[in-house]
C-alpha cells in the first residue's frame, strides 16, 4: 500500500508501516504519519492525488475537517508543515509557488497571538492558583476567654492520683491557685477561663519552675500541662521583668516553646495570649503550612514568648531571624511525640547554635506523656540540676476510658462500626482511622447508613 506524505524535500512516495507511527519522522519533528484516506493540500489551492483540492492547510479524514491555525494540531509543538506554521506559533516552512518558484512566508502573527492566549488560558484554568491560609486570631475577650473547658465530671479523682518528685530541695506544692504567689493579672485570667481548682500537674510545676528550677514532668494528655508552664513562666517575665530585644532583622524571644503539631501550638498561642491577657507580655507563634513572611513580620516586631514547630522555628533560625540570646525560658512540650516523629535532630541542631543560652543560665521545661529512655537521655543533656515530676503511672492508660476489643475480620469491618456506632449512649463518637482517604470513605459510609 502506497500513501502520500511529506516532509522537508518534496512528496514522496512512502509504503505504510516503514516508519515509526506518530513519534519521530522527518528528522524528529514529531510528524503523525498519515493513514489511509488522509490527503494533503497546499496554501496555494493545489491539490494531491489529483482529486482532492485542499486549502487552509488542513487535513482532512473521510468527511470531518480538523483545522489548526497556523499549522496541522497533530504536529505536536514541532515545525509545521510546508505553507504553514508550527503548533505554538513557530515560523512556517518554505512554501512551493504555482509558477514553480520558492517564497518564504511566516505563520500568521495574529492567529499565533491568539494560540497563545488560548494556551496561557487553558493552562491558568489547569492550575489552581496557591493560596496562602493566614489564621485569623481572637481580638474580643469573651472569644479569647470563650471555649475553655474548667472541670470534667472526673475532676475529683485527681486528688487520689498518685504524685512523685525526685531530686533535691523539692519546693512545696499547693492547693489553691490563691496560694502559688502568682501575680494578681493571672488569677484575674485564671478566674475568667473558668479554672477553680489547680490540677496535680500544675500543683507541684507552678511553684517547680517559680523557684527556677528546671523540670522534666511526665503525665498524661490533658493533665493541664499547658497552664502548669504558662502560668509561671508569665509571673516571672511580669516579676522580673527585662529589656525586650526589638530590631528590624532578627527576633530574641525571652521564651521558646517547641511543640510538635501545629494544633497544639495554636492551643498554646492561645492559651499564652488568654493569662496574658491586660499584661505587657507579647506572644508569636510560628508554624508550617502558612505563609512564613507573615509570621516573620510578626516575630520581627518582638515578642516575649515564641510559640513554635520545630520544622518552622530551625527555618527562621537558619534565616538568622531568630536568635536564641536573650533567652530565659525553653520549654519542650510533648517531648516523647516530638521523638517519635523524628524533631530531635532538629532540637539538637538548635540546642547546640551559637546564640543559644548555655544550660546553667536558662530554665529548661521538658513535659511527656511517656519517660523512654531517649527522653531520659535528652533530659541529662540539656536540663541543669532538674526535677522529676511523675503524676500518676506513667506510660499507662487513662483510668476514665474503658476499653473494649473485637476481633473483626476485614470486609465485616465497616458493619461493625455501624452496629457500635448505633448503640444507645454513642451519640458523640470519634472514629479514627490510618489514612486520609479513608475518613472521607468511613464518613460518607456512615452518612448513607444514618
Amino acid at each position: 500500500m502506497i500513501e502520500d506524505c511529506w516532509d522537508d524535500v518534496d512528496s514522496a512516495q512512502v509504503p505504510v508501516g516503514s516508519y515509526d507511527s506518530g513519534t519521530s519522522f522527518g528528522r524528529g519533528r514529531g510528524f503523525v504519519p498519515l493513514e489511509q484516506g488522509h490527503s494533503v493540500g497546499y496554501r496555494n489551492g493545489g491539490t494531491v492525488d489529483g482529486n482532492v483540492e485542499a486549502s487552509n492547510d488542513s487535513i482532512s479524514h473521510g468527511k470531518s475537517k480538523d483545522v489548526a491555525r497556523g499549522g496541522q494540531r497533530n504536529y505536536r509543538g514541532g515545525r509545521g508543515g510546508r505553507g504553514g506554521s508550527s503548533y505554538r506559533g513557530g515560523a512556517g516552512h518554505q512554501g512551493r509557488r504555482e509558477d514553480g518558484g520558492r517564497r518564504d512566508h511566516q505563520g500568521d502573527s495574529s492567529t499565533n497571538d491568539g494560540i497563545k492566549s488560548r494556551r496561557g488560558k487553558e493552562a491558568g484554568s489547569m492550575e489552581k492558583p496557591r493560596e496562602v491560609y493566614i489564621p485569623p486570631e481572637p481580638v474580643d475577650d469573651d472569644t479569647m476567654f470563650a471555649g475553655g473547658i474548667s472541670t470534667g465530671m472526673n475532676f475529683d479523682k485527681y486528688d487520689i492520683m498518685q504524685v512523685n518528685v525526685t531530686g533535691e530541695n523539692v519546693p512545696k506544692s499547693v492547693e489553691r491557685f490563691e496560694d502559688s504567689g502568682l501575680r494578681q493579672v493571672l488569677l484575674d485570667n485564671i478566674c475568667r477561663s473558668g479554672y477553680t481548682k489547680p490540677t496535680p500537674v500544675q500543683k507541684h510545676a507552678i511553684p517547680i519552675v517559680i523557684a527556677g528550677r528546671d523540670l522534666m514532668a511526665c503525665a498524661q494528655t490533658g493533665s493541664g500541662k499547658t497552664a502548669a508552664f504558662l502560668l509561671p513562666i508569665i509571673h516571672v517575665l511580669l516579676n522580673d521583668p527585662k529589656e525586650l530585644i526589638v530590631t528590624p532583622d532578627h527576633c530574641e524571644p525571652q521564651v521558646v516553646i517547641i511543640s510538635p503539631t501545629r494544633e497544639l501550638t495554636l492551643q498554646i498561642f492561645n492559651e499564652s495570649r488568654k493569662f496574658s491577657h491586660g499584661s505587657v507580655i507579647k506572644t508569636v507563634v510560628v508554624y508550617g503550612g502558612v505563609a512564613s513572611y507573615h509570621q516573620s513580620q510578626h516575630a520581627l516586631r518582638g515578642c516575649h514568648i515564641l510559640v513554635a514547630t520545630p520544622g518552622r522555628l530551625l527555618d527562621f533560625v537558619n534565616r538568622r531571624q531568630v536568635t536564641f540570646s536573650s533567652l530565659r525560658f525553653l520549654v519542650l512540650d510533648e517531648a516523647d511525640r516530638m521523638l517519635d516523629m523524628g524533631f530531635m535532630p532538629d532540637i539538637e541542631r538548635m540546642m547546640g547554635h551559637p546564640t543559644m543560652v548555655a544550660t546553667g543560665e536558662r530554665q529548661t521545661l521538658m513535659f511527656s506523656a511517656t519517660f523512654p529512655e531517649d527522653i531520659q537521655r535528652l533530659a541529662g543533656k540539656f536540663l541543669n540540676n532538674y526535677l522529676f515530676l511523675a503524676v500518676g503511672i506513667v506510660g499507662s492508660a487513662c483510668s476514665d476510658v474503658e476499653q473494649h476489643f473485637h476481633l473483626v475480620p476485614k470486609f465485616e469491618k465497616r458493619p461493625k462500626l455501624t452496629e457500635l456506632v448505633s448503640q444507645e449512649g454513642c451519640e458523640k463518637t470519634l472514629v479514627f482511622v490510618e489514612m486520609k482517604r479513608t475518613a472521607d470513605f468511613i464518613a460518607s459510609y456512615l452518612s448513607e447508613c444514618a
